[in-house]
């Protein structure tokens, strides 16, 4: 009898265990779909906020602010109100900054690829599994990303995560720079260059190395055992221009600043090979505030320095930028990457032309030359798409261009930041659709003034 009483309940625990995982089952998979069950909140917060009309000139954010249960509406320079309808006409067209929010509609279209839903527990220890501070898949994805665009050698390639590519630059110079060395190395780079480069130097204040100027001025130094770190910047922010190396020798080396080197921007002619090369999210997908980009280093002694500088900087990069990181570049390799750049080159070349167009009849300013380029990706002849427009007053009343743009409504870049004379000023063009757009109308307007000064000259 006692045998008969154990088998009912051994039979009994199993029909019970075989019940809830169908109850489970039927909870989880609906028509064959998962059923969110945790995450629905989450997503449903989400939804919340991509649904706030802000009239297509800003954007609701989940850690925005919120009005009577409702985020508010951030709105896009030049508009207010509620809704971002109300467009203020005296605004200025703010074109400083590199925010490269021009990928934005992209993102836009493609949101359901793109979302992402990070549980509460999701990594939370320092490292991985296996002791790293870097995500084995994202560098994975990266690999199989520059194979696909051609824009970067990586086999026989060691790589390091930083916090965007500012923190890897100077990464770079601490781990290029000699040790126990009598003098510091020369930190240089070919004028106009990005200003971040002085800016970090002279900041970290490092005995070990010091910012020295122009890269020209050393190419014929008769001290050729100085240590020389020069900054390759191609494509070239401002200009947009493929630097190449200025300095050569035993003593010199070089940190090659590719951030700008994608399809959007510059048609590749060959997958740059160099020892040390710099690349950041911000300028391939437009996430600049994820704050994420990497470095591909030829020497394994290098590497070791690099990584070191960065696990003492900040114990490794952020657990939830690397996911995000890697969910982003998933969507990028859908189609090899064309999607993206194809948008993103049209985005940029239209700009481009239509820049060009209306100061194409100009005498007062002038654009820099960048010439058509084969490009591998696209397998075509393409024009240019850069970033930046780097513009010359070319009156001598109007020396000081910054201060010229400015009165004009436009705020540019000044060129002195970049190691240049005054008279020139870097305008982004990467950031929204309205910011463009404002700057298209103040420069027609500028233009449209000069006209009607040289009639008035000539009555």
């Amino acid at each position: 009898m006692a045998k008969i009483q154990i088998s009912l309940c051994v039979v009994c625990l199993v029909c019970s265990l075989i019940l809830n995982l169908l109850l489970v089952s039927n909870h989880m998979h609906v028509g064959g779909k998962w059923e969110l069950s945790w995450s629905r909140k989450a997503a449903e917060e989400g939804e919340a906020a991509a649904a706030v009309a802000c009239s297509g000139h800003g954007r609701a954010y989940l850690d925005g602010l919120v009005v009577d249960g409702s985020p508010v509406c951030e709105c896009n320079s030049c508009f207010e109100g509620p809704d971002c309808s109300q467009f203020s006409p005296d605004c200025i067209a703010n074109v400083d900054g590199g925010d490269p929010l021009f990928l934005e509609p992209f993102w836009m279209q493609n949101a359901a690829r793109s979302a992402m839903l990070v549980a509460g527990w999701h990594r939370m220890s320092y490292a991985f599994n296996n002791q790293s501070l870097m995500s084995q898949v994202l560098e994975n994805q990266i690999r199989k990303l520059h194979t696909a665009v051609g824009n970067a050698v990586t086999q026989g390639r060691f790589i390091v995560f930083g916090t965007g590519s500012t923190q890897l630059l100077n990464a770079a110079v601490y781990a290029l720079s000699p040790d126990n060395s009598s003098a510091p190395a020369k930190v240089v780079a070919s004028f106009p260059f990005y200003p971040v480069y002085q800016l970090q130097t002279d900041f970290f204040r490092s005995k070990d190395f010091q910012f020295q100027g122009d890269a020209y001025l050393w190419e014929n130094n008769s001290d050729s055992t100085s240590n020389l770190i020069e900054f390759v910047t191609a494509p070239n922010n401002p200009d947009g221009q493929l630097n190449k190396a200025v300095l050569h020798g035993p003593y010199v080396k070089a940190i090659h600043d590719h951030a700008y080197y994608w399809p959007h921007f510059t048609g590749i002619p060959a997958p740059a090979d160099e020892d040390v090369m710099v690349f950041t999210l911000s300028k391939l997908t437009g996430h600049a505030g994820t704050r994420f980009g990497w470095a591909l280093i030829k020497d394994e002694a290098v590497y070791q320095r690099m990584s070191t500088y960065v696990k003492l900087n900040c114990l490794g990069i952020s657990r939830d930028a690397q996911l995000r990181a890697y969910k982003l570049l998933k969507v990028v390799m859908e189609g090899s990457g064309r999607e993206i750049f194809e948008f993103g080159h049209a985005t940029m070349k239209n700009r481009w032309e239509k820049l060009s167009s209306a100061l194409s009849v100009s005498k007062r300013f002038s654009l820099q030359d960048i010439a058509p380029q084969y490009c591998t990706f696209f397998q075509t002849v393409r024009a240019a798409s850069p970033a930046y427009a780097w513009l010359r007053c070319e009156r001598e009343e109007d020396k000081d261009c910054y201060r010229a743009l400015k009165k004009a409504g436009i705020i540019g870049r000044e060129g002195t930041l970049f190691g240049t004379a005054s008279s020139y000023v870097r305008l982004s063009l990467i950031k929204t659709q309205d910011d463009f757009d404002m700057l298209l109308h103040q420069i027609k307007k500028l233009v449209a003034e000069e006209d009607d000064m040289h009639a008035r000259s000539t009555m």
